[in-house]
């Protein structure tokens, strides 16, 4: 599991960090047993979306023999009818501009977004545990950051995407280059700038993330067990 809300720590049980190596560098990974969660931005949330390293931290899951993702992505709204406090699975990507890949070869063309299979397994997970509504489909599309978007790009966005944010297609396809199965969960912590009655605010982004940590805790606190190796439909270890 990577995740930026709630942080990692929250979502590890209780377990205690440990560093693991990797070719370009330690990684923080809390190991709950069924599962371990990464602060895609570090464990003390620090690291700003233009600098995650997300072949270092997705490395780190294959080295302790993770086989998929589960994704923890704060967004904004693109859509009024999808307020603060919603909660998305995403089934497609838009950022033409993101591009990462950790080939220099022919193995870069590859055909990105989720996998079907895990992304439904979650959202089934989600509706049968989690007390939060889950809008199953959309389309996630991601700016490079770290700043908001102004509100003409968003209503740009808002032709194409459904929410908004600075890590998940990155993330995403890095993933599936190193083989792991990936799917994303996210919850909306603000309407994007222009959509509000007012500019948006980092303090006003601020809040929503901290009005919606609790909640999502105490979900994703419900859905993770039925995903666990030891659930029928669990499979091998996760990230």
């Amino acid at each position: 599991m990577t995740g930026t809300n709630p942080p990692a720590a929250a979502l590890a049980g209780g377990s205690e960090p440990v560093a693991v190596g990797t070719p370009r560098g330690p990684v923080e990974v809390f190991d709950a047993g069924t599962h371990v969660v990464v602060g895609r931005h570090g464990s003390e949330v620090s690291v700003p979306a233009h600098l995650v390293d997300h072949e270092r931290n997705l490395r780190a899951l294959v080295a302790l023999g993770c086989d998929r993702v589960l994704a923890v992505a704060s967004t904004g709204s693109l859509r009024r009818d999808l307020p603060t406090g919603s909660v998305i699975a995403p089934d497609d990507l838009f950022g033409p501009w993101v591009n990462p890949t950790i080939f220099d070869d022919q193995r870069g063309h590859s055909v990105p977004g989720f996998d079907p299979v895990w992304r439904a397994e979650v959202v089934g997970a989600w509706r049968d545990r989690a007390a939060t509504p889950i809008h199953d489909g959309g389309v996630y599309v991601q700016t490079g950051g770290p700043r908001f978007e102004t509100p003409a790009e968003i209503r740009f966005f808002a032709t194409v995407g459904d929410v908004i944010g600075m890590t998940v297609f990155a993330e995403c396809l890095i993933a599936r280059e190193l083989g792991l199965s990936y799917a994303a969960v996210c919850v909306v912590d603000n309407l994007a700038n222009g959509l509000g009655d007012r500019p948006l605010t980092v303090e006003e982004f601020r809040a929503g993330v901290e009005h919606n940590r609790d909640r999502m805790v105490r979900d994703l606190s419900r859905v993770i067990p039925a995903l666990s190796p030891e659930t029928p439909s669990g499979g091998g270890p996760w990230a």
